[in-house]
């Protein structure tokens, strides 16, 4: 089983007063534990970074690259793929919509990714199942098998 990771779970792991912390370092070690494997993108974590340095500073952005980048599969965005995304943004026209997530769903898209471990409600609103649940469900309830 593979899992698409996001940003806004990447901060909630990492940032202790993030309003879903607790459920995200429960998920987190959930995902390790199972040995899931965690995907994500290099605009994911440019996105992360960025975010982590401004607002956690630069312990945290260490922590990002030495503790929980090593747990990722980091799928490389193409110019093509950077091209969906833009023409996917451009034609939703919403300005709570951000470049990052659609080339997100093109990539869980093309690698056949259903799951995402995420705190962003265009994922769910795009088909994907995301973890953790909105109703509490565990990683384990939500995906059979696992």
């Amino acid at each position: 089983m593979s899992v698409f990771v996001d940003t806004s779970a990447l901060l909630a792991v990492l940032d202790a007063d993030d309003q879903s912390h607790e459920p995200a370092r429960q998920t987190w070690g959930d995902l390790i534990s199972q040995e899931t494997e965690m995907v994500s993108t290099n605009y994911v974590l440019l996105e992360t970074f960025a975010l982590v340095q401004h607002r956690l500073g630069m312990n945290a952005a260490r922590a990002l690259q030495e503790d929980v980048v090593p747990m990722l599969r980091i799928q490389w965005v193409t110019g093509e793929q950077h091209g969906i995304g833009v023409t996917a943004l451009l034609t939703a026209s919403s300005r709570e919509l951000s470049l990052v997530d659609c080339i997100s769903f093109e990539t869980m898209r093309r690698l056949g990714i259903r799951l995402a471990f995420v705190f962003d409600r265009h994922f769910s609103e795009q088909g994907f199942v995301c973890v953790p649940s909105d109703d509490g469900k565990s990683l384990r309830a939500q995906v059979p098998g696992t």
